[in-house]
C-alpha cells in the first residue's frame, strides 16, 4: 500500500448520504444524475426544484430550501457551479448570480454505487462459462498483440480486464449467496427438492466450462514470452499517456503499475506458483462442494419422507388393532405395548453371583447393596478419628539408620581418595549412591568462578582442570558414563 494524500483526506463528497435532511439531498443528485446519464450536464435551480415537487414526498418542498440544498451541495464538491452571465439584462441581475449546476465525478461514481447497492438483491452473482471462454480467446490473442496498433491493443486489454473482473465478482456474490444461512435453511425444505436438479445442472455446466478453459489459458500464461508480454503491456501505458485528459495529472509509473498489477492478478487467477494452488482449482473445489452438499440434504429430505410415509402406514396399522380389542381391558393391554417404555433402564450390581443357573430368578438371589454417595461438590467422606501416637521411638530408628548409611557413604568414598586426591580416570567400579555424592561436588565446584566448593561435612576442596580437554570413563555398577578428566583435590587433608 502506498499512502498518498488522495488517501488520507476525507470524503467530504460522501456526507449528503448520512446527512441531516439526506432524504431532499439524494433526491437531488438522483435528479442530477438521472439527467447526467441522458447527456444533460448543466441544470437551473429551477429545473431543480421542478423535479422535485412533481414527487408527492415534496409537495411541501420550497424554492429557498432547494437553493440551500444547492449551496450545501456545492460545498461538499459534490456539485459544480458556474455563473451564467448569458441571461442577465441588468446589473441587479448579475449581482443575484445566476448559477448553473453540475455533477462532479466523485458524485457520478458514488451514484453509481449507490445505485449499484439499491439492487444488489435484484442482480446477484452468476457463475457464466462464456466469460471463461472470452477469456480464453482474448489469452490466446496475447502474442498477436505484438503487431497490432496501440488503439486495438488498448481495446483488447479493457475487454481481457472487463470479462476477468465480472468472472471474479460474480462468482465471489454467487457463492456467497450459496454458502449463506438464508441458503442453508432453503435447503432444509420440501421445496428445495424441486429447485435441486436445476440449480445442480447448473453449477455442473460451469464445471464443465472450467475444465474445458482453465487448463489452456493456464499453460498460456505460463508459456508467454517476457519480453512479449513487456511489449504489449508497453503499448497499453503510451496509449493510455497519450489520451488527453482534463484537469487530470497521471505519471507514467502509476499506470504501468495499474497494468502491471492486472496481468498480475490475472495470471495468478489461472495459475499456481510454487506449486500451490490457484484461484480457479479453488473455485472448482468449492463448486463441487457445493454441489455434494446440495445433494445430501436433498438425500435426507427424501428420507425423512419416506419416512413419515412409513409411519402413516405404521399408525393406520396400529389403529385397526386397537379397533379389534374386545372389550377395555384388552385395549390397556394393547396400549401398554404400544406405548410403553421401549428401553426401559436397568441397575445391573457387577458383583459375584452365588450362581450361574439360567433356571433361577433373580428375585430369588440376594439383594446387592452399593453405597450411594452425595454428587455435590462440598460432601466429604468421614475420617475415622484416632489419637495421637508416640513417633518417638520410630524417630530415633530412622535417625539411626541415616547416620550409619551417611558414615558408609563417607567410608567407600574416603577409599576412593589418594593422596587428598580423588581422580576420576583412575576410580574403580562404585555404587550409584557414590556417584550421585561425587558428582554433586562437581556441579557444586562448577558454580563457583574457582572451582571450589565444600563437602557436607565442611572439607574444602577445588578442581583440577588442567586435563580437563581430555575424557576419561567412569565404571557404575548400573552402567557406564563418559565425562572431562577432572579430579577433586581436597584442601585441608585426607578425610578422616
Amino acid at each position: 500500500m502506498r499512502v498518498t494524500e488522495k488517501l488520507t483526506r476525507p470524503l467530504t463528497e460522501t456526507k449528503y448520504l448520512n446527512a441531516d435532511n439526506a432524504d431532499r439531498y439524494r433526491s437531488i443528485m438522483r435528479i442530477f444524475f438521472e439527467n447526467y446519464e441522458k447527456l444533460r450536464y448543466w441544470m437551473y435551480q429551477e429545473e431543480v426544484y421542478e423535479e422535485m415537487v412533481r414527487d408527492p414526498y415534496f409537495q411541501d418542498y420550497r424554492m429557498e430550501q432547494c437553493q440551500q440544498d444547492l449551496a450545501m451541495l456545492t460545498e461538499w464538491k459534490n456539485l459544480n457551479t458556474l455563473q451564467d452571465t448569458r441571461r442577465v439584462s441588468s446589473i441587479e441581475e448579475f449581482k443575484n448570480k445566476k448559477f448553473r449546476y453540475q455533477m462532479s465525478e466523485y458524485s457520478v461514481e458514488i451514484e453509481r454505487l449507490v445505485i449499484r447497492l439499491e439492487n444488489l438483491l435484484i442482480e446477484g452473482g452468476s457463475l457464466e462459462p462464456t466469460l471463461l471462454e472470452r477469456i480464453r480467446l482474448n489469452v490466446e490473442r496475447f502474442p498477436r498483440m505484438d503487431a497490432e496498433a496501440a488503439d486495438v491493443v488498448y481495446g483488447w486489454w479493457n475487454d481481457l480486464n472487463n470479462d476477468f473482473i465480472r468472472l471474479n465478482q460474480n462468482y465471489q456474490d454467487y457463492i456467497r449467496d450459496l454458502n449463506s444461512v438464508k441458503a442453508e435453511e432453503m435447503m432444509r425444505t420440501k421445496e428445495f427438492l424441486v429447485f435441486k436438479d436445476k440449480l445442480t445442472d447448473y453449477l455442473r455446466n460451469f464445471i464443465r466450462g472450467l475444465q474445458k478453459n482453465v487448463g489452456i489459458i493456464e499453460e498460456n500464461l505460463r508459456l508467454l514470452d517476457e519480453a512479449l508480454l513487456a511489449r504489449v503491456l508497453g503499448k497499453i501505458n503510451d496509449y493510455e499517456m497519450s489520451i488527453p485528459r482534463m484537469d487530470v495529472e497521471i505519471s507514467r509509473e502509476l499506470i504501468e503499475e495499474k497494468n502491471q498489477g492486472r496481468y498480475e492478478s490475472i495470471r495468478n487467477w489461472f495459475v499456481g506458483e510454487n506449486g500451490g494452488e490457484n484461484e480457479a482449482g479453488r473455485l472448482f473445489d468449492a463448486t463441487n462442494e457445493i454441489i455434494r452438499r446440495i445433494t445430501r440434504y436433498a438425500a435426507q429430505l427424501s428420507e425423512k419422507n419416506a419416512l413419515g410415509a412409513n409411519r402413516r402406514e405404521e399408525y393406520r396399522k396400529t389403529a385397526e388393532l386397537f379397533l379389534r380389542c374386545k372389550d377395555m381391558d384388552e385395549a390397556h393391554k394393547m396400549a401398554a405395548m404400544v406405548f410403553g417404555l421401549e428401553r426401559p433402564l436397568h441397575l445391573a450390581e457387577s458383583g459375584e453371583r452365588e450362581t450361574d443357573s439360567m433356571n433361577k430368578s433373580v428375585y430369588e438371589e440376594p439383594a446387592a447393596e452399593r453405597i450411594l454417595k452425595p454428587r455435590v461438590r462440598t460432601y466429604r467422606e468421614k475420617t475415622n478419628r484416632s489419637g495421637i501416637r508416640d513417633l518417638t521411638g520410630e524417630k530415633a530408628m530412622a535417625r539411626k539408620r541415616a547416620v550409619e548409611e551417611r558414615k558408609r557413604d563417607w567410608e567407600r568414598i574416603a577409599q576412593l581418595e589418594k593422596d587428598g586426591r580423588i581422580d576420576f580416570s583412575g576410580l574403580p567400579v562404585i555404587e550409584p549412591r557414590v556417584r550421585e555424592i561425587l558428582l554433586k561436588w562437581l556441579s557444586d565446584a562448577l558454580e563457583d568462578a574457582d572451582y571450589t566448593a565444600r563437602t557436607e561435612e565442611g572439607r574444602s576442596f577445588v578442581l583440577d582442570m588442567d586435563r580437563a580437554g581430555e575424557r576419561c570413563v567412569v565404571h557404575c555398577e548400573d552402567g557406564n558414563f563418559t565425562m572431562p578428566r577432572i579430579s577433586i583435590v581436597f584442601q585441608e587433608g585426607a578425610a578422616k
